[in-house]
């Protein structure tokens, strides 16, 4: 290893144990001039590693998901040809999982001239979406309405995931790591997402640039559980070289 290499190697350490790091502290800790360090700060953002500040480098931590109502209409564009592009995942006479969300409700609406195809979702959005669709069976887990969304989780939605095996779990989420896998800020959430990424053959994670190269609290999956990430072409592709590092099929919309 060169020895820029391992420096950007402490670099990314020193800044995930300490939350944050200013140019000059660690122009400082390594004996290089602050130019030095800003450079390496730009190639590590690049490589989606690290977000960068004015001053410093900060580790992007998602600690909330946005209120339903915001995230219905952010993004739209994105989350449109997300949608349609997983949708043309999807084959004639399978059975699929879709979880609940902002963007694979964008599936669902691409899904009306499937036939014999099964869904199962928790999601009362996504239901109503493919109630007319005549080649298409709908099951709804049942579960807790969360307030204020389409969400249905907890003990009975748990109860009817882990019972089902399908071909193709489509999974949204607000963190998704190259690194660290996927990623959750409310634990609450975790279990049921891991039940579906359990039921499925092929793991399909759907999510726009900007929940990219994210981290959250709660652990849910391992990237290597993902099999196909599903973004839009704002993507960097340094971020996208990454999961395709570590075996991630990637698919542009």
């Amino acid at each position: 290893m060169t020895l820029r290499a391992e420096r950007i190697k402490e670099i990314i350490e020193i800044v995930r144990r300490d939350k944050a790091a200013s140019v000059n502290k660690l122009a400082e800790i390594f004996g290089v001039h602050p130019t030095t360090i800003r450079r390496d700060l730009a190639e590590i953002e690049e490589r989606g590693l690290l977000q960068r500040t004015y001053g410093g480098a900060i580790e992007e931590e998602i600690t909330i998901e946005p209120p339903f109502s915001e995230r219905v209409s952010g993004q739209y564009a994105e989350k449109e040809r997300i949608g349609r592009a997983a949708a043309g995942l999807v084959q004639d006479g399978e059975h699929i999982i879709i979880d609940s969300g902002t963007t694979t409700l964008h599936i669902a609406r691409h899904l009306h001239n499937r036939k014999e195809l099964t869904v199962i979702t928790n999601d009362m959005n996504i239901a109503s979406e493919l109630k007319d669709a005549p080649g298409v069976d709908v099951i709804v887990t049942g579960g807790s309405l969360r307030r204020g969304t389409y969400m249905l989780n907890g003990m009975f939605t748990q109860s009817i995931l882990h019972n089902v095996h399908v071909q193709k779990a489509f999974i949204g989420i607000p963190a998704v790591h190259p690194i660290h896998g996927i990623t959750h800020p409310e634990i609450e959430f975790v279990l049921t997402k891991q039940l579906m990424i359990k039921a499925a053959r092929q793991v399909i994670v759907t999510a726009d640039h900007t929940k990219l190269s994210k981290l959250s609290l709660h652990s849910v999956a391992p990237v290597h559980a993902i099999h196909t990430l599903v973004t839009d072409d704002e993507a960097p592709e340094a971020q996208l070289q990454l999961f395709q590092a570590a075996d991630v099929e990637v698919i542009k919309a």
